[in-house]
């Protein structure tokens, strides 16, 4: 078996998960999109603070959350509200102030963590999802 499967679940087994409602996955949607903006935060700091096992630290709870939003919402836009919550951080963070100062330098570092977390959220956004819809696809889950 693989190890995976004991913690992430089988493709059946996630596909089989009831689709939460809809007032729930608006709520998912801000909370997650919340979450995206504080892993941006966070990560932006720790990947610099700990050289070179912060960038893996804050990739790995990038992903985390992206992950998180498509199992929790149950569709792509779960993993798509903390993607573009993190995405906002981030950039005003890369963006230099008029002082001079900036949080992401243009170190290895810094864009190994902007290109691999951009990585990360679109390979979780494509994963398959439990949505009863796909977009141009008419009743492809029935």
């Amino acid at each position: 078996m693989n190890p995976l499967h004991a913690l992430l679940g089988t493709r059946a087994q996630r596909m089989a998960e009831p689709l939460p409602s809809r007032n729930r996955r608006v709520a998912c949607y801000l909370v997650l999109f919340v979450l995206g903006l504080l892993v941006g935060l966070c990560g932006s700091f720790v990947q610099a603070l700990w050289d070179p096992f912060g960038v893996l630290l804050a990739l790995l709870a990038s992903a985390a959350v992206f992950y998180g939003g498509l199992r929790a919402a149950g569709t792509k836009l779960g993993a798509g509200a903390a993607m573009i919550g993190w995405f906002l951080s981030t950039i005003v963070l890369a963006a230099p102030r008029p002082e001079g100062d900036f949080v992401l330098s243009s170190g290895a570092g810094s864009y190994l963590y902007l290109f691999g977390g951009l990585g990360l959220g679109l390979v979780c956004a494509s994963l398959p999802t439990r949505s009863p819809y796909a977009f141009g696809i008419p009743r492809q889950r029935d």
